[in-house]
């Protein structure tokens, strides 16, 4: 006898409905009125009512989609961490985890070499905010959590276990190592390629 329930791997298979689709349409274009003024005004001087009126939203179905105005800057870092996370289960089985970890971030790099002017724009504009910054600190943690299952799975470990706490200390200094590639290349104005920030951060550690 078949069930006819799905299972979850088949639901997550399943491609979003209209909802979904007609959401991600809506946070993407707010995302990008929100850019654009931040860019054009700083981050403090614009305010939520401002991208509302521009996106055609009001204050409260703004809200709706964003919990707080650092989200509609910092709301595509939630799709880079499952994006991530997908890159590191598709490396091959025979890296260590922390070549897998720097061949999974290759997702962000080939995203910023599409737009690097724009990229160098906007990590200007979070590591100048306070509270952007403390915000993406928080959504690198979410990041963490994602990455931890697959770093176990090689390592062989269960990521549950309390007494091993391998796979979470290398997904959290591989972040720092990329939080600090990132903020070497700000400095730099992206003279110096992310990629090869990234190899100079990570490699640090293995040396």
């Amino acid at each position: 006898m078949t069930d006819s329930a799905s299972t979850p791997a088949q639901a997550a298979s399943k491609p979003p409905g209209l909802r979904e689709r007609m959401r991600a349409t809506v946070i993407a274009e707010v995302g990008e009125v929100g850019l654009r003024l931040f860019a054009a005004q700083g981050f403090d001087r614009t305010t939520v009512d401002q991208i509302a009126a521009e996106a055609g939203l009001s204050r409260a179905s703004l809200f709706r989609y964003f919990r707080t105005k650092e989200d509609i800057v910092l709301g595509q870092l939630e799709d880079f961490g499952r994006r991530i996370a997908e890159a590191l289960a598709d490396r091959p089985e025979e890296e260590q985890p922390w070549q897998a970890l720097r061949g999974a971030f290759d997702v962000l790099v080939q995203e910023n070499e599409k737009a690097p002017e724009q990229t160098l724009s906007y990590l200007r504009m979070l590591f100048a905010t306070p509270s952007l910054r403390a915000r993406h600190f928080e959504k690198q943690l979410n990041w963490q959590m994602l990455l931890v299952p697959e770093i176990a799975r090689r390592l062989e470990v269960d990521p549950a276990d309390p007494a091993d706490p391998r796979p979470g200390a290398l997904a959290a200094a591989a972040l720092a190592c990329l939080d600090a590639a990132s903020t070497g290349w700000v400095a730099c104005d992206g003279t110096v390629p992310l990629s090869t920030m990234l190899d100079r951060s990570m490699g640090a550690l293995t040396e």
